[in-house]
């Protein structure tokens, strides 16, 4: 269980508190309302340009990395396709500089065509390194053009194309700050060494004269069903053939997302899950296969990717997996291997609530996502789930019509 406060200030900021006197480190977090899903096509990798340019210096702060080091801190950031979050971890007695970083680049981030020419080569660069130039790179740009046909999740946080970056103006950049960067779309979070008081007071002091802004209203597309297996092979400059098979599932706060997600624990969590087991080990049919599910505010997906070993082709590979699935399909799993998840689930959630940075994390998502409290509900939820309650999600999910193929081959 972790306790926390909550305070809103008057210009919208909400504001999370949790008292932790066993470190005497500090943990402030900011987290914004906005990721890829709130670009416009022909303009994406907005919101990952953002991370970057965050660090591009402020009104009063020209450098933002150097007055934390000297204040013993260190920082990070990451871009999803719902939101964005910043951090900071540093010594309680110096919160008030990593207050004051943030409220800086909140109230008046310099946008200027200096700031923007570096960073949108920084993150051409890294569009480039990551998805152009590494094996595999561009999965999540295929996966995400076969499942979403309307929903802004067809393209990955990343962007659909550099030149979206490339071409982006400043007008353009400034125009996505004041939509989306201001107080009223964004929680801030502080876990560690302080009281309740001083943390709301501080707060108070450096973001309670940021004004408020209006932020866009989000009318997102439904995606509608599918109704046909989609395939796509690709012929690329990897190493070995990779599969992909991916399966639309509910949105993180449906109440079916929680079976879904333990589905996929069941499959690939651990040496004694079912893929692991039963695909690599006992078979030998892949040197490395894993699934997983996206989580998405919006229904997501579940994949499962692997490499098969040499002599064992893609369509063989596949159609192990789907045996595998047919299986969980079939008939309900034994209480004592479901279980064996939860617990296992369970004791996941109290080792991230060790640190003061993950809960200062976890507190911001699920505020942004829904309410705060809702951090600490989740495990009995999780616990709640029967082995009937797979089967019949398995029966839902695991279906041809809703699912998704992609083949890497080796040029």
């Amino acid at each position: 269980m972790v306790h926390f406060s909550r305070k809103i200030l008057s210009n919208g900021l909400r504001v999370l508190v949790h008292e932790d006197r066993s470190t005497p480190l500090v943990a402030v977090n900011i987290t914004y309302d906005v990721g890829s899903r709130d670009e416009m096509a022909d303009k994406t990798g907005f919101a990952h340009l953002f991370e970057h340019l965050m660090f591009a210096g402020s009104k009063n702060v020209k450098d933002f990395d150097d007055p934390l080091q000297r204040a013993g801190g260190e920082n990070n950031a990451y871009t999803t396709n719902d939101y964005t979050t910043f951090y900071e971890i540093l010594p309680a007695a110096n919160i008030e500089t990593a207050l004051w970083l943030e409220s800086d680049r909140m109230m008046a981030l310099s946008i200027t065509q200096k700031a923007l020419a570096v960073q949108r080569k920084v993150v051409v660069e890294e569009f480039k390194e990551t998805c152009l130039n590494e094996p595999y790179g561009d999965a999540w740009h295929h996966l995400s053009d076969l499942l979403y046909k309307v929903h802004p999740y067809r393209w990955p946080v990343i962007g659909l194309s550099p030149e979206h970056v490339e071409n982006a103006t400043i007008e353009d950049v400034r125009a996505f700050y004041q939509s989306w960067y201001c107080p009223n779309n964004a929680v801030l979070c502080i876990a560690g060494n302080i009281d309740v008081p001083t943390a709301e007071e501080l707060a108070e002091k450096w973001f309670g004269n940021i004004p408020a802004r209006v932020v866009p209203p989000r009318n997102l597309p439904v995606e509608p069903p599918s109704q046909a297996p989609l395939r796509l092979e690709v012929k690329a400059n990897v190493p070995v053939p990779a599969v992909y098979l991916a399966f639309r599932m509910p949105a993180r706060l449906d109440p079916a997302f929680y079976p879904v997600d333990l589905l996929s624990d069941v499959l690939a969590q651990g040496q004694s899950s079912r893929l692991y087991r039963r695909l690599l080990r006992e078979k030998q049919l892949f040197s490395q296969i894993d699934c997983y599910v996206t989580g998405n505010t919006d229904p997501g997906l579940l994949v499962i990717e692997g490499r098969p070993v040499d002599g064992i082709t893609p369509d063989q590979a596949l159609a192990a997996i789907w045996e595998e699935l047919e299986i969980l399909r079939a008939a309900p799993i034994e209480t004592r291997e479901l279980q064996k998840i939860q617990h296992r689930f369970e004791s996941t959630v109290v080792f991230s609530e060790t640190s003061v940075l993950n809960k200062a994390q976890n507190l911001a998502f699920y505020e942004v996502l829904d309410r705060a409290e809702l951090m600490n509900d989740e495990t009995a939820t999780y616990l709640a789930v029967t082995p009937e309650q797979l089967h019949q999600t398995a029966q839902t999910l695991f279906q041809p019509n809703n699912s998704a193929t992609l083949i890497y081959v080796p040029t």
